[in-house]
């Protein structure tokens, strides 16, 4: 059986940079990766190279940032005036935030720069701008 778009696979992978740093995993989340093939819930690029695939088999696949979360954009760096920070913490360059959207997701923001009236968040994804390699191996198709 051949992996296509709607099928339901599950996937064990080891996510690293170009360093050679791993930046996730599926054995960090105790389990395989569980999605619908082609149904926009993957990074484009991991979508794709899963296509054709077989049970078992496993395979090293290399995303350009145009095929993972895209490239760094200066126009996701937003000033926000530091009074809106909380009083008891300090925002310094470097930290990390978790924001919520107004429909009750988060993701994380990283402080690039602080003056004395504005902080300076990063909203740009964590990997933007990063070629990512991933070990795959099919462990389930559905």
């Amino acid at each position: 059986m051949t992996i296509k778009k709607g099928d339901k696979i599950k996937v064990e992978y080891t996510g690293t940079l170009d360093n050679g740093k791993e930046f996730d995993s599926s054995e960090k989340h105790g389990k395989p990766l569980e999605f619908e093939v082609g149904a926009g819930q993957m990074i484009k690029g991991f979508d794709e190279a899963v296509v054709g695939m077989k049970l078992n088999e496993e395979k090293e696949i290399t995303l350009k940032p145009e095929d993972a979360y895209g490239e760094e954009k200066k126009e996701m760096i937003k000033p926000v005036p530091k009074d809106q920070f909380p009083k008891e913490k300090d925002p310094e360059e470097g930290m990390v935030l978790v924001l919520q959207t107004p429909q009750g997701g988060q993701f994380p923001v990283k402080v690039v720069k602080v003056t004395d009236k504005e902080v300076f968040l990063d909203m740009n994804h964590p990997l933007a701008g990063e070629t990512l390699t991933f070990k795959v191996k099919i462990v389930g198709i559905n």
